[in-house]
């Protein structure tokens, strides 16, 4: 069986790469929770699989690195309490009759326009 054959990049143009991820800042400020995490769109709504980090004030953090693009996503405050990111106003009504927080992560790597000729 033949190997595909890859095109080159003609001379002069940049090749184009995956967009690179960016770290992202997500907090939440609770002095009497216990545990908080974070699940969405980028982590299968998993809500075990982010837990931010609780400062000596009760502000709660984590940085997640993620590709250019819309997220929605939600707090999960102590297993149980899923909540909005109080601090963002970009919302979107979800199934469940409630809003998921919407975080918007740099833009999208624009295509280059095709050579004609």
């Amino acid at each position: 069986m033949k190997q595909p054959v890859r095109k080159k990049t003609p001379p002069g143009l940049p090749r184009r790469r995956a967009p690179a991820k960016q770290p992202v800042v997500f907090e939440y400020f609770d002095p009497a929770a216990k545990i908080v995490t974070v699940a969405g769109d980028f982590n299968q709504w998993n809500p075990a699989a982010r837990v931010l980090k609780r400062d000596a004030g009760g502000l709660w953090k984590v940085t997640v690195r993620l590709e250019p693009g819309a997220y929605q996503y939600k707090f999960v405050v102590n297993g149980d309490r899923w909540e909005e990111d109080p601090l963002n106003l970009h919302r979107i009504y979800n199934d469940h009759a409630t809003f998921n927080s919407i975080r918007k992560v740099g833009a999208p790597v624009a295509q280059l326009p095709e050579r004609k000729g």
